[in-house]
């Protein structure tokens, strides 16, 4: 039986926190549908799988930072500790201690999500490569074109709602 993940939802749950992508022990237990406790639990138990490359502990600053940005007041809740941060790496190595079907396929969902997120920030790239390489060929009666379509490539600051009158 295949597990049915959308895409979509994984790529909202992938961060960037002190320079790398990365997903949050509550959104991985979620996904996993364990409690948040017991993935960190079977973490410690296997601790020498995760360097910090693969994961960390969130700071205060960098929990409250991510609580604000989210907008969600009751996210956390009541906890003892600040969630851990799994890089790609990371998520992969929990496959290897988390061994259940769904887990498995999680994990399929999840890197796959990783790998459309890398496609995506290369295809990026490459587009402003080939957008700086035509501007300097061509003469500056394109400028109004090329800084229109630097324009659209920049991502757009989402609107926010004003509260109150």
């Amino acid at each position: 039986m295949e597990i049915m993940i959308q895409q979509e939802v994984i790529e909202r749950e992938i961060y960037i926190i002190r320079g790398h992508k990365v997903m949050l022990s509550t959104d991985l237990a979620e996904l996993y549908e364990v409690e948040p406790r017991v993935l960190v639990q079977a973490v410690k138990r296997n601790i020498d799988r995760f360097p910090p490359d693969f994961m960390f502990q969130l700071n205060d600053t960098e929990f409250y930072n991510l609580k604000s940005q989210i907008v969600i007041s009751s996210w956390g809740g009541l906890r003892r500790a600040n969630p851990y941060a799994f890089t790609e790496q990371g998520v992969a190595m929990l496959s290897s201690i988390l061994r259940s079907k769904r887990a498995i396929q999680v994990n399929i969902a999840i890197m796959r999500a990783f790998v459309k997120l890398r496609e995506m920030l290369a295809a990026h790239k490459d587009l402003a490569r080939k957008l700086n390489a035509m501007e300097k060929k061509y003469d500056s009666q394109f400028k109004i074109v090329f800084d229109a379509i630097r324009q659209l490539m920049t991502p757009q600051e989402p609107k926010r709602r004003k509260i109150g009158f």
